[in-house]
């Protein structure tokens, strides 16, 4: 680990990085929103080009819209290293989210070139197109095309306002057929590991007063959308008994949702996120009502028998109420375990610096979770306060994303040196 200690992050350099790029913001919405495919969300790339050249990396957007900079290694045909994250954020979500995993990657460009540190490979850090879970029910748009996990069949899924993902991309500047034909042209020499720095966004590393977590596995996410399908009726004359309340048995749902969220071993959570009710008036009965729920967990086996329980549990009380329900589930991802070494170098370093540490699954999905079908991935954590996220207090100290980098830094040294 020689070399580690020069290695150390201008807290200050990234503080002005992070006040900066908060900024950019959409004005209407609350806390820090910059959706995909947003004016917001597209100022902030420009931001992040003109930061990743100020750094010195040669900088493009891939036919996906992954903005990429290169820092180029003693040997150009070995395969690339590979780190970053994403700068988009949730409706009125936080500044931390993603971006301290991007503007950590420039601290750790930054440090290797004040300090003549020439990696024996090159260095991709990449800020991947919309990472943020959005209106088509699809996360990870930049990391998932790389990986050849988008099809020309998501393009036709519809956003909320009847708008279809292909023309979102195209208004956005980019080719849906350029998007998918993405991974074909990306990494050449292919790719030797990626590690990327992030926000734990829950509570254990700040209740164990622990410095740095390596992520141990990504959780695999299962998502529901249930249609329920009653009778519309005068809700001030139609007796209680012979009503089929759509919205009725949709709560139900809600609570067996939360139920199997309740009762999951180890790690296991289990949301429902929007209920829309038709026609909506306050004397009409609820015709028709649409469930948004997920289930997420490490436990695949969990994830499955959950998901046959809770159909079950909601075809029955919906019947209970007079109500058709029809379910349909996707896969957002499965489970996917980070990399034995890359774990280990992780710790290694954390050791080396004198850094706690400790092993954590992720509960949140990440843009890793695609990578690793290209090559091994780990993640390192860093604390977050009271442990939220994806809201306008989440909030992570400076010293804690500093030691974050730091480790980071080393990771990607101690990487490139045991090829």
């Amino acid at each position: 680990m020689a070399g580690l200690d020069a290695l150390d992050p201008v807290a200050e350099r990234m503080k002005a990085d992070l006040t900066e790029l908060a900024t950019i913001r959409a004005p209407d919405s609350g806390g820090w929103t910059r959706t995909v495919f947003s004016e917001p969300y597209r100022s902030s790339r420009d931001w992040v080009r003109a930061r990743m050249r100020n750094a010195g990396l040669d900088v493009h957007t891939d036919g996906a819209g992954n903005v990429i900079g290169v820092l180029a290694g003693r040997d150009p045909s070995a395969p690339a290293l590979m780190t970053g994250s994403h700068t988009d954020t949730v409706e009125s979500g936080g500044r931390f989210d993603g971006v301290v995993g991007v503007i950590g990657a420039l601290e750790v460009v930054r440090l290797l070139r004040e300090n003549d540190l020439r990696l024996e490979r090159d260095l991709l850090v990449v800020d991947f197109l919309g990472e943020e879970t959005n209106d088509f029910g699809l996360s990870c748009l930049g990391s998932r095309a790389l990986a050849g996990g988008l099809t020309r069949d998501h393009f036709d899924r519809i956003d909320l306002e009847g708008v279809q993902l292909g023309r979102r991309y195209a208004e956005f500047g980019l080719d849906p057929s350029a998007v998918l034909a993405a991974a074909d042209s990306f990494a050449p020499n292919g790719l030797f590991r990626y590690v990327e720095l992030h926000i734990e966004q829950g509570p254990v590393l700040e209740e164990h007063g622990t410095a740095i977590g390596v992520v141990t596995a990504i959780a695999g996410i299962r998502r529901l959308v249930a249609n329920f399908v009653g009778r519309a009726d005068h809700a001030g004359t139609t007796p209680m008994t012979v009503r089929r309340d759509a919205l009725v048995a949709a709560a139900a749902a809600v609570l067996a949702v939360r139920q199997e969220g309740c009762g999951a071993p180890v790690h296991g959570v289990a949301t429902s996120s929007r209920l829309d009710a038709e026609p909506g008036s306050p004397n009409v009965v609820p015709a028709r009502v649409r469930l948004f729920a997920e289930m997420r967990s490490i436990d695949v086996g969990w994830l499955s028998d959950a998901q046959r329980r809770l159909a079950e549990q909601i075809a029955e009380r919906a019947g209970e109420f007079g109500v058709d329900a029809d379910l349909s589930w996707s896969v957002d991802n499965d489970c996917v375990p980070a990399h034995a070494d890359v774990q280990q170098t992780v710790a290694s370093v954390a050791d080396a610096l004198g850094m706690s540490w400790e092993a954590i699954p992720s509960g949140a999905t990440h843009d890793a979770v695609h990578i690793a079908r290209l090559c091994p991935m780990g993640m390192i954590f860093v604390p977050s306060r009271e442990g939220r996220s994806h809201c306008p207090e989440e909030w992570t100290d400076l010293d804690d994303i500093t030691a974050g980098v730091r480790v980071h830094a080393g990771t990607l040294v101690a990487l490139d040196r045991s090829a």
